[in-house]
């Protein structure tokens, strides 16, 4: 597999169909996560080479925009299969420089080529309008269009299917792209670039640079070639770019930062809470925008769920990704681990439990053990702040009212989840909370399928669903007169 995966490892930057450098010759190192060692290095680019890379993309986009949506959509369709003939070496890449578990590596790589897949079919389907005119002598239609140059910025949490979402929707309407990956986990990104070559995506349409954020980032946004930025990450980066965007008024996706409450009631199905829990906590080592952020249980079941949830924590195998039977993974590094253990003692401080962990892992490095605390407490860090590792503060509440009160006591609104057996408290649960996402009975529930999105400070925009194209259209009105009828 490692000579497989090799071959995707690029260390150079893909600009306009070649593979380049940093015009400085700089570069950064990528380090994987579970050893601390690196695995090899990427262009430090700025904005020099972004522009180069934005002007490539306007040129190919006059000709890209001219194609059928079915000729986009088989090229999109041979890019899902070049995924999935490569799952295993895509994924080793992965969990080399993101640290997550081979599996779970496997299973983003998958939901990459599905995101492929779903907008080379959503791509056919860009309806326009005909509208009943109010002139006997006009005609009036709607029709959709392709925005132009995207810009695409994406995390290191996870680097493939991030891009999956950004790239698959923008090449399925005719847009071309320049994109960002994280400097920690480039590779994944770069790897789309090895790709869309490989199957015939024209020189120029898909562009792939790393470096400077900043230097990046501010050619993106301030460049009036490109016309849609599209970034997931953190609130605060999220609210300087669309600041940035605004002098050449582009539109904007953001994917931004959670607060995941998981309601659990009385009437729960304990076992079912316990395994939703474990899986919307500690999936990728509690590193997502959608983890759970804030347990509030009933104090009916509260103890119990506590235990239960403990027990089940301290099973969980922590280890290197490409280790057998690995559930979590090292955190992504130094600075996220000391974010956990400044959150855990705050908690400490005010009252907080440890029950299970609380530590670093004896493996060293960046590992955590998996960690749930007790008497949580509205005045903890932990009910404003992401905590974006293998931590689960546990509240207690007592009445239905309370809970969606506690849960919607922050600036935040991407995912939620809660558990109940009451079909009239799950409508009236449902409608109370003011999240984009909600999970009823349920701790997994992104799917291609469905529109992904927060409300509030989480974001602005949908990915998924067919809603996730729509962001990449622009809607056109036709006055057609003189028809002489």
């Amino acid at each position: 597999m490692l000579q497989k995966t090799s071959h995707f490892m690029r260390q150079a930057n893909f600009i306009d169909g070649a593979w380049v450098g940093a015009d400085s010759g700089k570069s950064i190192d990528v380090v994987n996560p579970a050893t601390g060692l690196t695995i090899g290095t990427v262009p430090r680019c700025g904005r020099a080479e972004t522009r180069r890379a934005i002007e490539a993309a306007e040129r190919a986009f006059r000709s890209w925009k001219k194609t059928s949506a079915d000729h986009r959509a088989k090229l999109l369709r041979k890019l899902h299969d070049a995924i999935m003939d490569n799952q295993d070496a895509l994924a080793e890449l992965l969990t080399l420089e993101q640290g997550k578990s081979f599996a779970e590596a496997k299973g983003e790589v998958g939901m990459s080529a599905a995101y492929v897949l779903w907008y080379a079919e959503e791509g056919r389907r860009v309806y326009g309008d005909v509208v009943p005119s109010p002139w006997a002598d006009r005609r009036i239609l709607v029709t959709k269009e392709p925005v132009g140059v995207i810009g695409a910025v994406t995390p290191w949490n996870f680097p493939s299917s991030m891009l999956a979402r950004k790239l698959g929707p923008a090449l399925a309407t005719g847009c071309t792209a320049v994109a960002k990956p994280a400097s920690q986990t480039p590779f994944s990104g770069l790897a789309w670039g090895v790709l869309c070559e490989e199957v015939g995506f024209p020189r120029g349409v898909v562009n792939i640079v790393t470096g400077s954020a900043g230097e990046i980032g501010d050619e993106l946004c301030e460049n009036p070639l490109v016309r849609k930025l599209t970034f997931t990450g953190s609130t605060e980066i999220g609210k300087m770019l669309i600041q940035k965007t605004a002098g050449t008024v582009k539109k904007v996706s953001m994917e931004l930062g959670g607060n995941a409450p998981f309601l659990v009631f009385d009437d729960a199905d304990l076992d079912r809470a316990v395994e939703g829990a474990m899986a919307a906590k500690y999936r990728n080592s509690g590193q997502t925008c959608v983890c759970t952020n804030r347990f509030f249980v009933q104090a009916g079941i509260y103890d119990r769920f506590v235990e239960r949830l403990a027990a089940e924590a301290d099973k969980l195998r922590v280890g290197p990704g490409m280790d057998e039977g690995t559930q979590q993974g090292p955190l992504i590094d130094d600075k996220a681990v000391e974010k956990v253990e400044e959150l855990i003692g705050d908690a400490r401080e005010k009252g907080g439990k440890v029950v299970a962990g609380g530590a670093r892992h004896a493996l060293g490095g960046s590992f955590f053990q998996p960690t749930v605390i007790s008497g949580a407490t509205p005045a903890m860090r932990f009910m404003q702040e992401e905590i974006f590792g293998p931590v689960a503060p546990v509240f207690r509440f007592e009445t239905e009212e309370e809970a969606i009160s506690l849960a919607n006591d922050t600036v935040f609104g991407l995912a939620c989840y809660f558990y109940t057996g009451d079909l009239g408290r799950a409508f009236r649960v449902m409608e109370g909370l003011k999240y984009g996402l909600v999970g009823v009975n349920e701790g997994i529930i992104t799917t291609v399928e469905a529109p992904f999105g927060g409300l509030k400070e989480s974001g602005i925009g949908k990915e998924g669903g067919h809603q996730g194209i729509e962001d990449y259209l622009d809607t056109k009105y036709v006055c057609i007169g003189g028809l002489g009828l």
